[in-house]
């Protein structure tokens, strides 16, 4: 995901949307596809790990690891990391919905009114597509964070920090030109929505989001360990402390339940049945692409693949001691929530084998 292309702004309309429709699963289907499941868990090698699958809203939910678990392990909330940036894409598509704003106000605007900054020209649509011109952290964030590298390296830098960083800063490049990814950049759109509204982000995120979604068994903070999932480091042994995002909540705070992400993902694939229906539907639209001969296209919060049969949208995420892959498929009506709880690795599975277990058939040789 990390790099800097230069962005071009497609015609929407000439490219492909959904073209087909798979059928319902039968007997046969299904049971091919807990198979794979069941694979994609034992590939994972983790302490805990739940791949949850929707066709057409028929869930079919497995779970597995090495660890004893006296939790059912589907019942718990997850971390969720940088997927967590789909949320706040929705929260941002939601406010340009009801009216209250734009996305093309100056972020500056919002946290330093009248204070001239070299990054008065970044909007709020640069910094949830990635088109901001700022590094992927704060450039001060290393030697503050590492100190405490291996435990809890955001926790040492606030929401004060980031916005002040922001100020500070002096981008690469200039706004929507380029694409480079930026947790920093979301971090500061988070705040930047909470001085615009006169709201917190997590009761944004909540109120315009979770509430209207349903989605109950997904939290903005860290619970116990009766209700939250515990994380591992490499090894897959050695307990990890719950995550704390310091002031990038709004790129990667939320941790919830594998129903409650599939709750989330099924909503993007019908939007039209949903409460936030105008929002899920623009977060599916292309806004840019990237890369050699303009191959990897975006949504405002989305990465989005081709298939045979129409585009895959997908986002993953991962913290000290979690990983976690969102996905999904209009063309086959298929939703994948993928977690685990083993810190990402060399040469580590997980997001490979559940990007080939959305792509479907094409990639079923990966698995």
């Amino acid at each position: 995901m990390n790099g800097e292309h230069r962005t071009r702004w497609p015609d929407v309309a000439a490219l492909d949307e959904t073209r087909t429709g798979a059928a319902p699963l039968v007997s046969g289907d299904e049971e091919r596809l807990r198979e794979r499941l069941a694979a994609a868990v034992d590939a994972a090698d983790a302490p805990d790990a739940v791949f949850a699958l929707s066709r057409h809203g028929h869930r079919i939910v497995h779970s597995g690891g090495h660890r004893t678990a006296a939790t059912g392990r589907e019942e718990l909330r997850y971390e969720i990391g940088s997927a967590s940036k789909t949320f706040t894409g929705l929260l941002l598509a939601e406010l340009i919905r009801s009216g209250t704003l734009t996305g093309g106000e100056p972020a500056s605007a919002f946290l330093a009114p009248g204070r001239a900054t070299h990054t008065d020209g970044i909007t709020l649509t640069h910094l949830i597509t990635h088109t901001s011109g700022l590094p992927a952290l704060p450039r001060d964030f290393l030697p503050r964070a590492l100190p405490a590298w291996r435990t809890r390296p955001y926790a040492r830098y606030p929401a004060e920090r980031v916005v002040e960083a922001f100020l500070r800063a002096r981008p690469r490049h200039r706004a929507g030109s380029r694409w480079h990814y930026s947790n920093f950049g979301v971090a500061v759109l988070g705040h930047a929505l909470a001085a615009a509204t006169g709201t917190s982000w997590e009761d944004l995120v909540t109120a315009r989001v979770l509430d209207p979604l349903a989605l109950h068994a997904t939290a903005l903070r860290a619970g116990s360990p009766d209700t939250d999932a515990v994380g591992y480091t490499k090894d897959g042994r050695t307990l990890v402390a719950a995550f704390d995002p310091g002031g990038f909540q709004a790129a990667g705070a939320v941790r919830a339940a594998p129903h409650d992400l599939l709750t989330f993902l099924e909503a993007h694939l019908e939007p039209a049945g949903s409460a936030l229906s105008d929002a899920l539907a623009a977060v599916r639209v292309p806004v840019l692409r990237r890369g050699l001969g303009h191959r990897h296209t975006h949504t405002l919060t989305w990465f989005r693949h081709p298939t045979d049969g129409g585009p895959m949208y997908f986002h993953s995420g991962a913290t000290l001691g979690q990983q976690a892959f969102l996905g999904f498929r209009p063309d086959t009506g298929t939703a994948l929530a993928a977690v685990c709880t083993r810190r990402f690795r060399s040469g580590d599975p997980f997001v490979a084998t559940a990007y080939a277990l959305l792509a479907g058939d094409e990639a079923e040789g990966e698995l």
